[in-house]
């Protein structure tokens, strides 16, 4: 079976957006650059698109201009091993205009929605004691960038 590869569409920001992502993520690197030519559209010289492996995913960037932005009915999720690594991601995703949002979401200065969570969410947030898994979920829809202790003690009671 190929390989689904996700394409993202940015108006300029294609190269600044993969270098940021290929320094946040392990075992990253751009793989191709593709640039304009004097028959544009865009400026030659500038990213038409980059290609690059983030831990081992490629994914497309495309300089195409400003007409389709972003929207959160789209994210990536981040499953985070410790709390440092989610600080790690949160931090860096949020940098320079990046926006946090609810529940481990946010948006990077990109437009670009991530979910940084815990690998463990749907443990802490779902099996098997409904009041436990009430109790951890509660205390996620009051947390912006998610904390493990503290949802590990809302399930603890």
């Amino acid at each position: 079976m190929p390989p689904i590869t996700p394409f993202l569409w940015f108006d300029t920001q294609a190269e600044e957006a993969m270098t940021l992502y290929v320094s946040l993520f392990p075992n990253s690197r751009i793989t191709k650059a593709v640039r304009y030519d004097e028959n544009g559209p865009g400026p030659a010289g500038t990213v038409m698109t980059m290609e690059a492996e983030l831990n081992g995913v490629t994914f497309v960037a495309l300089n195409g201009g400003p007409y389709f932005k972003f929207t959160e009915a789209v994210s990536f999720v981040i499953n985070c091993e410790d709390q440092a690594e989610i600080d790690r991601y949160w931090t860096g995703l949020t940098a320079d205009g990046g926006q946090e949002s609810q529940c481990g979401w946010l948006k990077d200065r990109f437009g670009l929605s991530w979910q940084v969570v815990p690998a463990n969410l749907p443990a802490l947030i779902g099996g098997g004691d409904p009041q436990a898994a009430g109790r951890a979920r509660a205390a996620m829809m009051k947390m912006r960038k998610l904390d493990i202790a503290a949802l590990e003690a809302a399930r603890a009671g």
